[in-house]
């Protein structure tokens, strides 16, 4: 095995921090329009990031241009906890945390698109903050290694084991043979949903900041709001919602599929399995969540939130079915409703749901709606064997056969996320939390949803966190960002050892 190459890792942490405080101040440029009183700390924190990053590219300059794929892992890990370490300068700088842990925990939050706050008033945090805070979601979507990936034949460095070490879920679909057109042409889709969702939410009755806010938060599938209400404050405009779940939607696909609806063909799309999959999933759930609400819960009568109904209560269903649904589908976490307070069915219903993602190849978190697909594939082939043992049978995905090995590291993969939930869970349990909140921070946490359960509800932000348990929420959050194996590849022996 070949030997770590640091001067490239270097380099390329110096280019990740020029991306990150490119961003941040673009922020002060938000505090200064807005006129929240925090230009400068936002601009020093930009400037000490940008001075950090030259720095480390200067001393790494002569660095070789060859990136193998031990170093691809360890550059996408170590990028995320730094892109994370200076993401939390904002929030330390303006004084809108005082302590590391929860400045740590906001900033993992945000990059790894999960969107549980400890923030315990949300309005009353500067704007220019606040967008920074959105950023982090946008950042953090497609993944900032993608966007590094983008720029690196302009300095003549290959992006392959990034891509590979960065791309969320099992799908090896291109756009285009090159993975540098390939992050182009994705990053082109995803700016666009982002100025598409932007106007349609300003038109729509949102101010333009909030506009702004939600949709880098919506198109990540990230779920932070600028409201303690998150989309709730706007249940009164369900023109609004309905946007926000289209977009989450959309979000929450193979992001392949959108480049083909662009390019009209339409076919592609309905044609793909685990579309098909993940549109009936949330089409049987929603119908569920509906007529229960109809039948049983009263939704104009809530403690947490306002839920009037605008046009009649079967709309009102309806609507709050689909967009929770979606959201904690996509692993987006908006909410318009404190959903663990209507009934312990769906309860417990929103809860299997936070373990099953959104699609291969989207922004959203989770396991992925393929590898449940051919999971379940697998298990009737197996039933299928057992009454036709001499008989050659395969699983087929798209019509394509589907090796033995993916199917084994998909079992790998699942078999590791629920030990990792319930190691999560028993660390949550050992912090003090009762079982409720230890089980529902951590698969919020791990899955990246946001919303978790008990005293970490929708209705609730997670500054009732102990210091410790915010840290093991963050790792938890880092680790099913990167899909597991990433991050945990880097605690082996065999990983650090030469060959």
């Amino acid at each position: 095995m070949h030997k770590l190459n640091s001067e490239i890792i270097c380099y390329l942490m110096g280019v990740l921090l020029l991306f990150n405080g490119g961003f941040m101040l673009l922020s002060s440029f938000v505090s200064i329009l807005t006129k929240d009183g925090q230009t400068l700390p936002l601009s020093l924190a930009s400037l000490l990031t940008l001075l950090v990053g030259i720095i480390l590219m200067l001393i790494s300059r002569n660095h070789q241009k060859q990136l193998n794929k031990r170093d691809g892992y360890l550059v996408v890990s170590l990028g995320w906890l730094l892109m994370t370490i200076s993401g939390m300068l904002p929030y330390l700088f303006t004084g809108v945390f005082q302590d590391v842990s929860s400045a740590f925990f906001e900033t993992m939050s945000g990059y790894t698109t999960t969107g549980s706050s400890v923030l315990a008033d949300i309005e009353v945090v500067p704007k220019g903050v606040l967008f920074w805070r959105s950023t982090t979601h946008w950042i953090g979507g497609m993944g900032i290694i993608v966007l590094a990936i983008a720029i690196l034949p302009l300095l003549g460095i290959g992006g392959m084991q990034l891509f590979t070490a960065e791309a969320p879920g099992p799908s090896s679909d291109k756009l285009h043979p090159r993975i540098t057109d390939t992050a182009k042409r994705l990053w082109f889709i995803y700016v666009g949903f982002t100025l598409v969702e932007t106007v349609l939410l300003w038109f729509a009755g949102m101010s333009l900041f909030d506009a702004i806010n939600h949709a880098m938060s919506t198109v990540s599938t990230g779920g932070f709001s600028t409201k303690n209400t998150s989309v709730a404050f706007w249940n009164n405009q369900p023109l609004i919602q309905y946007i926000i779940t289209f977009f989450m939607f959309v979000a929450g696909m193979n992001f392949v599929l959108s480049y083909f609806a662009l390019t009209g063909q339409i076919k592609k799309i309905f044609k793909d399995e685990e579309f098909r999959f993940f549109s009936r999933m949330i089409f049987f759930s929603v119908l569920i969540v509906a007529v229960v609400l109809y039948t049983t819960v009263d939704l104009s009568a809530s403690t947490s939130f306002n839920h009037p109904q605008v046009l009649g209560e079967v709309e009102s269903a309806i609507r709050h079915a689909l967009f929770q649904i979606v959201a904690v589908v996509t692993t987006t976490g908006f909410v318009t409703a404190d959903f663990t307070a209507w009934t312990p069915v769906l309860t417990v219903l929103f809860f299997a749901l936070m373990f099953m993602g959104g699609s291969a190849g989207s922004t959203s978190g989770g396991i992925k709606g393929v590898r449940h697909y051919l999971m379940i594939k697998s298990g009737f082939l197996e039933f299928n064997r057992a009454l036709h043992p001499n008989a050659v049978l395969q699983i087929r995905y798209n019509k394509a056969v589907v090796q033995d090995n993916v199917i084994q590291n998909i079992y790998g993969f699942f078999i590791l996320y629920m030990l990792s939930f319930i190691i999560g869970t028993l660390g949550f349990s050992v912090l003090g939390l009762d079982f409720v909140s230890s089980i529902g921070v951590a698969a919020s946490s791990l899955g990246n949803v946001g919303p978790a359960l008990g005293d970490f509800g929708p209705a609730f932000s997670f500054n009732g966190l102990s210091m410790a348990g915010k840290w093991w929420a963050s790792f938890l959050m880092l680790l099913g960002r990167l899909e597991l194996f990433t991050v945990l590849i880097l605690f082996t022996p065999f990983f650090w050892k030469r060959i």
